[in-house]
């Protein structure tokens, strides 16, 4: 029997089967039973763009335990229910006086996923605040802890994106955070936007983020869409300085390994802000993010972005990654 898949892109597919676990020892009794069969581990579907029905099991977390079990004089640590509401946890930091996480407010999805993601914003990324992931294996129903090194965290990935994709299901995630609120506000306009606030709190940065978000972000449950679509490109040195001459005013941002250009910008210069092709569209205030007009199928959403990374390589000589999981 074929069950409905959620995903914030609205696109309509099912499932052989949709299960829903509440405790590892619940899905260790459904491990067995995936024996022989494709599996896909979801959590709000928020990360994901279905192109066609998925012949096979998909599971989900219904974990939503939120435990400290760990505090030092400066620092505590959480852990926290893979099922539970990512923004619902930044809320339940901020609530608490605990600091490290208001930069990510309002991203969409669930604890989970920010383990496998990755995810970032505003200079912070979940790496920054992870201590360890718990894990079920998918093969034979073993539990496994995974140090913050162990993921292999990079821009917008880790081990369970790679190696180990598709092995195991993250049951919890434990965080460190601090008690001394130190702000990060090197990213975009955030300072000039707090600059009147002369005893800043997490609490303000989490309600500027959330303003600028609810600005340029379209809500999934009025237009369909998974986000940021597109990652932010990383070219060389002497890549950015060829394109700065021709485009002095372009963002863009010093990293580790060269010099991060905003995959919007690019996409926007390509004249795609706003655009669309049949149902699928650019969304008209950030040109990051693509959506789903209404009746879009998986495949006319890929098509726009395949329409779109070739119009932003040929202008930039940039080749630009798709942030969300195709499926």
């Amino acid at each position: 029997m074929y069950r409905k898949i959620q995903n914030t892109f609205g696109i309509d597919v099912q499932a052989d089967r949709v299960l829903e676990y509440s405790t590892e020892a619940e899905l260790r009794t459904i491990v067995p039973v995936l024996a022989g069969d494709s599996v896909l581990h979801i959590g709000a579907g928020s990360n994901l763009l279905f192109t066609r029905d998925f012949k096979g099991t998909v599971l989900h977390s219904g974990i939503r335990l939120v435990e400290p079990v760990q505090e030092d004089a400066n620092h505590v640590w959480v852990k926290v229910g893979a099922g539970i509401v990512w923004d619902d946890f930044v809320a339940y930091t901020i609530a608490r006086g605990w600091s490290g996480a208001e930069n990510l407010s309002l991203i969409p999805g669930e604890v989970g996923a920010s383990a496998v993601q990755n995810i970032g914003a505003y200079g912070v990324e979940a790496k920054d605040l992870i201590e360890w992931v718990d894990c079920i294996s998918l093969t034979d129903g073993s539990s496994r802890r995974f140090s913050v090194g162990e993921c292999q965290y990079g821009y917008r990935t880790s081990i369970f994106k790679t190696d180990l994709k598709g092995q195991y299901a993250v049951t919890y995630v434990t965080y460190r955070l601090t008690k001394q609120f130190i702000p990060h506000l090197d990213y975009g306009n955030l300072r000039s936007l707090l600059a009147d606030k002369p005893e800043l709190k997490a609490a303000d940065v989490r309600r500027a983020i959330i303003d600028i978000r609810r600005a340029k972000l379209p809500d999934p449950k009025q237009l369909g869409n998974a986000g940021s679509f597109f990652m932010n490109p990383v070219v060389s040195r002497m890549k950015f300085d060829d394109l700065n001459a021709l485009y002095p005013q372009m963002p863009h941002y010093e990293v580790e390994n060269g010099v991060k250009i905003p995959a919007g910008w690019l996409i926007e210069q390509c004249g795609w802000k706003g655009r669309s092709l049949g149902q699928a569209g650019v969304y008209e205030k950030q040109a990051l993010i693509l959506v789903n007009h209404g009746g879009a199928t998986g495949a006319d959403i890929l098509r726009l972005c395949h329409t779109i990374q070739h119009d932003v390589a040929e202008r930039f000589d940039i080749i630009i990654q798709p942030e969300v999981n195709i499926l």
